[in-house]
């Protein structure tokens, strides 16, 4: 393994790096099973309601207990302006969250026809041989050097 940041090699995955001490994560071993999006939206959609109930309690509160005096302080009002805002922008995402849980549900005639496709091609599928490498010649010490060449004597040698 190659070290990302200061390139090293010869590194061992989950342990830091010999030269710049960066930490090493073995990225063919995740360690949280991914997630589908429709559990991300469900999460969404959980923290979006409990966001609005949470806002709109609060601003209801300030105005209730504090937001009717005499004396009542100017940021009083305006707290509770922002929990409503809040409250609107989370309904909003809520609802957008709902509606977009509901469309991934739903297959569309495109998706079906994209796996009709693909089980398809799967069927027909023919598998490539194995590579042959007994002819393999190993690159040279000159390839892609030419463009340090002089393009003049280059044209005078093809002309000969």
């Amino acid at each position: 393994m190659f070290c990302p940041k200061c390139g090293g090699a010869d590194q061992s995955p989950e342990t830091f790096c010999r030269r710049c001490g960066v930490f090493l994560p073995d990225l063919n071993n995740p360690r949280k099973k991914p997630t589908t999006p429709v559990q991300n939206l469900n999460v969404n959609a959980v923290l979006s309601a409990l966001t609005v109930l949470a806002s709109a309690t609060l601003a209801i509160l300030l105005y209730v207990i504090l937001g009717f005096r005499e004396n009542t302080h100017p940021l009083i009002y305006i707290t509770a302006g922002f929990l409503i805002a809040i409250t609107g922008w989370n309904i909003q995402t809520f609802w957008r969250t709902m509606l977009l849980r509901r469309q991934l549900k739903r297959p569309t005639p495109s998706d079906q026809a994209v796996d009709q496709d693909r089980s398809l091609k799967n069927e027909s599928a023919v598998e490539l041989p194995p590579a042959n490498f007994e002819d393999l010649v190993p690159p040279s010490v000159v390839d892609a050097t030419t463009r340090h060449l002089d393009p003049e004597s280059v044209s005078t040698k093809s002309k000969q």
